[in-house]
């Protein structure tokens, strides 16, 4: 629904030229209404000049396309680079335009309440995703130097002073940049202010370098993924060399932890990062899936002050003293989101499996049984552990040996989960040629009846029609849920897989020349 007054303002900002004559006259109370409505239209030039003239100490992007009174839609998914680039390029031009300094009044700029999603419904269908948007945040800054180094400017200028708090995303790629920019932030009207810091692709020694410079007291989610080799004593070190005081959210790269070839050093190090999170009391989100942590979650998570939200355990070797601490520690009745991919759960902890889900069923919204073993014969068991789960919003299991029969049977009991969204399943069993093994390799993956999966998918769907859930959205996405950081630096990273594969080969050859 949209108010007659944003009905007006559309209208106002579709003549995008008679718009921009017109903003000196606009009432200052109207410069949040026409900011939406640009947005909408994807009115580039007119969302630049209500930028560059804003009026107030705040400029909340997340806020402004939010729902609102007089616009309920909410424009914060749209990434949309026309809308994105005029903002920041706006903002830019705020410093540097000819008002007086002393006039201006904008102090605070959030760019956090942008989210990355698959599917975009701009017209110009042209994304700004967050590597993007740290990458030209970056640049505008050290230009925006060079211009007040280079012109004769009004001194007011330097006394110009705006947060720019804004998740980074930094990648070999962009890191020289960004790393400039963070140098020579205390110079620059613009600060940037890091709240949450992706590195992916990244030398060991660059990231602690970068993450020295981002302000750490300020950090708020902290992701360290795919190419940045941090093992258990990099960990340790980080923990013992900068402080985190509100860190929510932390993920940890691949093989972090490797409990089969741990050490008495190794333990004590374990124990010492496990008290360093402990003293991390924001600390709710927690992600370690690739690493192998047979026997050790207790060491770890136990000294947590703060009860987990969020576990991401994926492919982490747990063994049933795991699962146990897990089902009865105090983190269990605070789950929201959890991920015990990788884990055959039905042969090796079906009880303590049953007890979690349990505790956590009064707020569990999304869990995750990717590659799990989970068989035909394990459906009324899964069934009577999902139960209580009246909460749960996402449903992912993936990977799991089920034939079209059974995945019928669980969909039926999935129809009764009243705030269901969104399910993943996985290709059915009887789609593959007799005698596939799981889990299925990559090159296997895509191997399988699709007309018949068609029809399969079809009929589930009925059974969600006939049951009047056509709110559940469903998929089988073979290669894994939709990650917007990695899509957007797919090709960087290929190129990383690509070099690190022909350096490995030519390690081997040289290996082999020195044998013979």
């Amino acid at each position: 629904m949209k108010s007659l007054r944003f009905i007006s303002a559309e209208a106002l900002v579709s003549n995008a030229e008679f718009a921009r004559k017109s903003l000196g006259s606009v009432a200052h109370n109207l410069f949040p209404l026409l900011f939406k409505a640009s947005y909408l239209l994807e009115q580039g030039e007119v969302i630049h000049d209500l930028v560059e003239n804003w009026p107030f100490v705040d400029f909340n992007v997340g806020k402004l396309l939010g729902t609102t009174v007089d616009c309920q839609e909410d424009l914060s998914h749209r990434t949309c680079s026309v809308c994105l680039e005029s903002c920041l390029t706006g903002l830019r031009d705020y410093v540097l335009n000819d008002s007086s300094p002393y006039a201006k009044r904008l102090k605070v700029v959030d760019l956090t309440g942008i989210k990355d999603v698959e599917v975009q419904v701009c017209e110009c269908k042209k994304t700004m995703g967050r590597w993007a948007r740290t990458q030209l945040l970056s640049k505008l800054c050290l230009e925006l130097l060079v211009y007040l180094q280079q012109r004769q400017c009004d001194p007011g200028i330097f006394e110009i002073s705006i947060d720019v708090r804004i998740d980074l995303f930094v990648t070999e790629r962009n890191y020289e940049l960004v790393m400039q920019a963070l140098l020579k932030k205390c110079y620059c009207p613009l600060k940037i202010c890091c709240v949450a810091f992706r590195s992916d692709n990244l030398a060991l020694q660059k990231f602690f370098y970068i993450i020295k410079l981002i302000d750490p007291s300020l950090l708020r989610k902290l992701e360290v993924v795919h190419n940045v080799r941090l093992e258990m004593e990099h960990l340790e070190m980080l923990f013992n060399s900068i402080h985190f005081p509100l860190l929510m959210s932390l993920t940890l790269p691949a093989r972090t932890f490797n409990a089969r070839r741990f050490t008495a050093t190794d333990e004590q190090m374990l124990t010492n990062i496990g008290e360093k999170m402990g003293e991390m009391t924001q600390l709710t989100e927690l992600s370690m899936s690739f690493s192998i942590l047979t026997g050790r979650i207790q060491k770890l998570l136990s000294p947590l002050k703060t009860p987990l939200k969020m576990l991401d355990v994926s492919n982490c070797s747990l063994n049933h003293a795991d699962m146990a601490y897990l089902a009865n520690s105090f983190h269990a009745n605070h789950l929201e989101v959890l991920d015990l991919s990788g884990h055959n759960i039905p042969d090796l902890y079906p009880s303590v499996f049953f007890k979690l889900l349990s505790h956590s069923s009064s707020v569990l919204r999304s869990l995750t049984l990717e590659d799990c073993n989970i068989q035909d014969t394990h459906v009324n068991m899964l069934i009577v552990s999902l139960s209580p789960c009246q909460k749960l919003q996402e449903f992912r299991f993936l990977g799991n040996p089920l034939s079209s029969q059974a995945l019928k049977h669980l969909f039926t009991f999935l129809c009764e989960l009243p705030m269901l969204k969104n399910v993943e399943f996985p290709v059915p069993k009887d789609c593959y040629p007799i005698g596939v093994t799981y889990p299925i390799d990559d090159a296997s993956l895509c191997r399988f009846d699709h007309q018949k999966y068609e029809s399969v998918a079809e009929e589930l769907n009925l059974i969600l029609l006939q049951a009047n859930r056509e709110d559940v959205k469903t998929s089988t996405p073979l290669f894994g849920s939709y990650d917007a950081a990695v899509q957007e630096t797919k090709n960087e990273l290929g190129a990383y897989l690509i070099n690190s594969f022909k350096e490995t080969l030519e390690k081997f050859t040289s290996s082999l020349n020195k044998t013979s």
